[in-house]
């Protein structure tokens, strides 16, 4: 049951939903609230654009046992490196120092140049140890801590659900 729900469009259709809602909320606090995103906010953006690629990814072809593969080891590397993102990001704001601090400019390659490319999303104007936002005592890289460990818990269920259907037809 759960080996065919993975691999439903309508399941690749809500995680592809879920992570898009996450990152519209991200521009709503930056555009609506006024807090603006730190070189950590926005590579965490970038894990979640990475979630929403694989989310579509796996919607385009959820039976092509290939694609589906890959849309979900994309949806797990992009959730754990969202997740080391955000610990990072909650070490910078627990422990705030002249000497541990994040760089000011987003340092993506030069062939993803987000910052370059989609600057209303990717560029980074705020300071990483401003915890100015909590909700019930946790700040928002604490909040994404996680939401991307729970994308990663996930995405990893998922693939052992697949592991274990393919070695029962084996």
């Amino acid at each position: 049951m759960l080996y065919a729900f993975s691999r439903t469009r309508f399941a690749w259709g809500l995680l592809t939903l879920t992570a898009t809602s996450l990152l519209a909320a991200a521009l709503f606090f930056q555009y609506v609230q006024g807090l603006y995103p730190c070189v950590m906010c926005v590579y965490q953006r970038a894990a979640l654009a990475g979630v929403i690629l694989a989310g579509v990814l796996g919607w385009l072809a959820p039976r092509n046992t290939l694609v589906n593969g890959l849309a979900l080891a994309g949806w797990l590397a992009a959730a754990v490196k969202g997740f080391w993102l955000a610990k990072e990001h909650v070490g910078y704001q627990l422990n705030p120092s002249p000497f541990n601090q994040c760089s000011s400019f987003a340092e993506f390659p030069g062939w993803l140049a987000l910052d370059l490319w989609w600057p209303a999303l990717f560029h980074p104007t705020g300071d990483c140890a401003d915890a100015s936002w909590t909700w019930l005592g946790f700040s928002m890289p604490q909040w994404l801590m996680g939401i991307f460990a729970l994308l990663s818990a996930l995405a990893a269920f998922f693939i052992v659900v697949r592991i274990i259907n393919v070695r029962r037809e084996a």
